[in-house]
């Protein structure tokens, strides 16, 4: 998938098949590998190969549960990947905002064709911008011709402003500020381009409409009914609790830091979640499974229109990707400084796949990813 070099070097874009590799050591652990007989290991390992400091997968299907790693938990030791660790997903947060969404559609309190608005009057207003002509469709289908606030936050695009600002909370209104100070791209759905903004807008909404906050709706609606126990929504919270590995990330520079710390108000409905790959592919099979949408509403997420950018199909907070073995799943990349994830699901919502790596994903590792995922997904039996 295609990116700006700006935004690759940001946290939540969709994963990018053009970044530059990451050549991380990772000491001893990193050596040559004998050839495993298990598929998921070998494309594990192939993923590490391609420049990874760490990697861990875990695939589900009907009564079945496999999970493979390779590399460390952190740099120059021989610490392995945490079974089942806690990593910041990325966009992937946005299937979780727009799943809130749908439901607040399907009971009735807000349509997706309100306005911005309606529900967050004078907000999205100057610089040829116009919330009275954005509808919440728009938000979540990324055609709202809103700028991603993403190259305004100074700790995601380089190692000073990253050292300078990674504990600094922002409030919604003042991202949307950031990204409105600029003029939008194009007329509301006169094309399709990737934005933040629109999901942090989203969460505002969400907010509007329920009187509780973005977290709080999250966490009634999906977390806790899934019982997603290593899932959360840390707010302005900068560590990560309980067990994971450290991220990495080098902003465009041969030499990469520890990024593990950061502040992720930035990203609220955007990519501040917190999970695993275990929730993850929990989530993703109760998704497709109907368990979360009545079927009107996971029919609207799950139709897709050409995202050019990416080179690949958008629907409401849910990419459409092909499968090697013909046909499609859904899914949706995620990156969030020093952690980038990929993982999908069948249009049934029976078989799952999650990889995730603590580095910056270049273009090799990317695309060993994306195989990972594709190739599982197609696999038959356990």
């Amino acid at each position: 998938m295609r990116v700006s070099a700006r935004r690759r070097r940001g946290l939540l874009a969709l994963t990018s098949l053009a970044a530059v590799i990451l050549a991380a050591s990772t000491g001893p652990v990193a050596a040559a590998k004998p050839q495993q007989a298990d598929p998921l290991q070998r494309r594990v390992d192939a993923v590490h190969d391609s420049g990874a400091v760490g990697v861990f997968a875990e695939v589900t299907s009907p009564g079945a549960r496999d999970s493979a790693r390779a590399g460390t938990a952190e740099r120059d030791t021989r610490r392995p990947m945490p079974r089942n660790g806690r990593l910041r997903i990325g966009s992937a947060t946005k299937t979780f905002t727009a799943t809130v969404v749908l439901q607040l559609v399907g009971e009735g309190r807000m349509s997706l064709e309100d306005t911005v608005e309606q529900w967050l009057p004078g907000v999205v207003q100057g610089n040829g911008n116009d919330g009275s002509r954005i509808t919440v469709r728009q938000l979540l289908q990324h055609t709202s011709g809103i700028r991603d606030v993403l190259p305004e936050i100074p700790a995601l695009n380089s190692a000073d402003g990253y050292r300078a600002e990674r504990f600094r909370t922002y409030t919604p209104e003042e991202l949307v500020k950031l990204a409105t100070q600029h003029r939008p791209k194009f007329s509301p759905g006169k094309g399709w381009s990737y934005s933040n903004t629109n999901y942090i807008l989203a969460a505002m909404i969400i907010h509007e409409v329920t009187g509780r906050s973005w977290a709080r709706e999250v966490n009634d609606r999906i977390i806790r009914p899934l019982d997603l126990r290593g899932t959360s929504t840390p707010g302005a919270f900068p560590f990560i609790l309980g067990p994971h590995a450290h991220g990495y990330a080098a902003f465009g520079t041969p030499t990469s830091i520890d990024v593990t710390a950061l502040n992720p108000s930035m990203a609220v409905g955007s990519g501040s979640i917190i999970s695993t790959t275990h929730d993850l592919n929990r989530f993703y099979a109760a998704l497709l499974g109907g368990r979360l949408l009545p079927p009107a509403q996971l029919d609207e997420m799950t139709t897709t229109m050409p995202a050019p950018e990416l080179g690949v199909k958008y629907g409401l907070g849910l990419g459409e990707l092909p499968l090697p073995c013909g046909g499609s799943y859904f899914g949706h990349p995620g990156e969030l400084l020093g952690y980038h994830t990929w993982g999908g699901v069948t249009r049934d919502g029976t078989r799952t796949a999650v990889v995730y790596v603590t580095s910056d994903g270049g273009q090799h590792t990317q695309r060993a990813m994306r195989t990972l995922v594709g190739r599982e997904l197609c696999r038959t039996g356990s």
